[in-house]
């Protein structure tokens, strides 16, 4: 088998890296460095004319989008358990994994490139300052599903959902949003980067866990 997974650190494709190196296979990852703008370069971009990560090359088949990554990944490697098995709990993650993905991370994008959805600077202020609002209130509905975690987020097994609830709780301290306000997932994130495969992952993308700066005094 001969994989391959094009990442950029501290992106959302930490979710299938994270997964790819708790499988244990032998892969390839690939850096992408988003603030180069290597996305849009032509070597990328026939690889992913979208310009976008994480990007899976399994024997030179390409895979996009984390949720299609995250199954094709359940399905190489059952044994892992990147998702739950019973039919009702594996749905549920699923609607889960696709609401943190279609629903959060876009909020997120709001904050971090409001430039995406328009060219007028006012417009842009107002844009992000109502995606943090909304963020902080996507980020608390994460929270009540960590306060219930037994002990992850989709039972006795981390799987797909702990490593995109720690890039999404991360991502808060980009928004001001300090994480340890929210102590039920910050204490996952924290349990959840410390499993020797993550702290790999962690390492390898030279990730801060916490990125919130407090505001600095007039």
């Amino acid at each position: 088998m001969s994989l391959t997974l094009y990442f950029a650190p501290g992106a959302c494709s930490f979710v299938p890296h994270v997964l790819l190196e708790m499988s244990g296979a032998e892969f390839e990852p690939h850096m992408v460095k988003l603030h180069k703008g290597e996305q849009n370069s032509d070597e990328y971009k026939a690889i992913n004319p979208r310009g976008q990560v994480p990007v899976l090359v399994n024997q030179g088949q390409v895979v996009t989008q984390i949720v299609a990554i995250a199954l094709h990944l359940d399905q190489l490697f059952p044994q892992a358990g990147f998702l739950p098995t019973e039919p009702i709990a594996r749905a549920q993650a699923i609607s889960t994994l696709a609401w943190m993905n279609n629903t959060v991370h876009p909020t997120f994008t709001h904050v971090f490139m409001p430039q995406k959805f328009t060219d007028d600077e006012g417009a842009q202020q107002v844009i992000r300052a109502f995606a943090v609002n909304s963020y902080r209130g996507l980020l608390g509905e994460i929270e009540a599903m960590a306060l219930k975690a037994t002990p992850w987020l989709a039972g006795e097994q981390p799987t797909a959902l702990d490593a995109y609830a720690l890039t999404l709780l991360r991502w808060g301290g980009y928004a001001g949003i300090d994480p340890t306000t929210l102590p039920a997932t910050w204490a996952l994130a924290q349990r959840f980067a410390a499993l020797p495969a993550v702290a790999r992952v962690v390492e390898r993308e030279r990730l801060q866990l916490n990125v919130y700066q407090p505001p600095t005094a007039a």
